[in-house]
């Protein structure tokens, strides 16, 4: 590998593909560039626009060919979004806390071009403390994550997870009517990969099943409370999308219609901590955005047949 310059944000790397590592995926190839950074860190800096192939953008699964250039360059992370007074505490409960996540903040710091995290604020919201994640959400998820105040509290809550005495409660709103609560129990395989794959094979351990229960409907929608245990990467998500109710705004597993994920940690209980935190969005906001998408997409498909249509002699 050459270095441009030296490591750090700013700094331009190249490397050409070496015979060995043709037909790579791009995000395994770029390790040529950045050796001390993991795959998911890699795949942020693709996504981000980061990385070139022979002077040409290229998503994360592209397959790389002999003695093509990759060029990559850490990106400067903008002035913070979000500061310390955008993550409210909930409550503080001897080693224990819950804080609300933004949607849009990532919960854990990953290195080179990562984006601002939760894990980045919590010395400030907790000054006096070694403050550990206990728990994550996916950057486009809101609501709560626990926090340990002392690498004790940590182990603590981890047995009590093992225990299956941690239960979280989520809303979501998805696609389609749900008349009764049901149960999605499918096997996930989240291995190296950005997107769970759902198995549809049933997952012996109660811990990682999802329990879904209708709240309230418009629209053909549903808002659901989805109840889980010890949860799996993209867990709901993938399991309601496994179960024929995508949610509203999944650019991963739905439509991705608009600019927000309909999904919010609102409950969090264990014998250590208890904490809860109602969405910023509603039900009929999110038919809202269904709707409009829907408009947008028909008007789109009308706009492409009238392109494509023949002329009249």
């Amino acid at each position: 590998m050459r270095d441009i310059s030296d490591q750090g944000v700013g700094d331009r790397r190249e490397a050409a593909v070496p015979p060995e590592a043709a037909g790579w995926r791009l995000d395994r190839a770029t390790e040529l560039l950045w050796p001390e950074t993991g795959l998911r860190g890699r795949r942020r800096l693709i996504v981000a626009g980061a990385v070139l192939v022979d002077g040409q953008l290229r998503g994360p699964a592209y397959r790389v060919r002999a003695g093509e250039i990759l060029a990559g360059q850490i990106p400067a992370r903008p002035e913070g979004a979000f500061t310390a007074a955008d993550v409210p505490v909930l409550v503080m409960h001897g080693d224990f806390a819950a804080v609300s996540k933004p949607a849009g903040l990532h919960s854990a710091a990953i290195a080179h071009g990562g984006g601002q995290s939760l894990d980045d604020l919590l010395p400030a919201l907790f000054p006096d403390c070694a403050p550990l994640l206990l728990s994550r959400l996916d950057r486009l998820t809101s609501g709560i994550v626990a926090v340990a105040l002392t690498p004790g509290a940590g182990m603590e809550y981890r047995d009590l997870e093992d225990a299956g005495q941690v239960a979280k409660d989520y809303l979501a709103v998805v696609h389609g009517v749900i008349a009764d609560p049901f149960v999605v129990d499918f096997r996930l395989d989240t291995a190296d990969r950005v997107k769970t794959r759902v198995r549809f094979k049933s997952e012996p351990d109660p811990l990682r099943h999802t329990h879904v229960e209708p709240l309230d409907r418009r629209d053909g929608l549903t808002l659901a409370r989805c109840h889980i245990a010890k949860g799996a990467r993209h867990q709901i998500r993938a399991h309601l999308a496994g179960a024929g109710h995508p949610l509203v705004g999944d650019p991963v597993y739905g439509r991705g219609e608009g600019e927000r994920l309909y999904l919010h940690c609102a409950a969090l209980a264990c014998p250590v901590l208890d904490a809860s935190d109602p969405p910023a969005w509603t039900l009929a906001e999110a038919a809202g955005t269904a709707r409009g998408a829907a408009r947008k997409k028909g008007a789109a498909e009308e706009g492409a047949e009238t392109d494509g249509s023949p002329g009249i002699p």
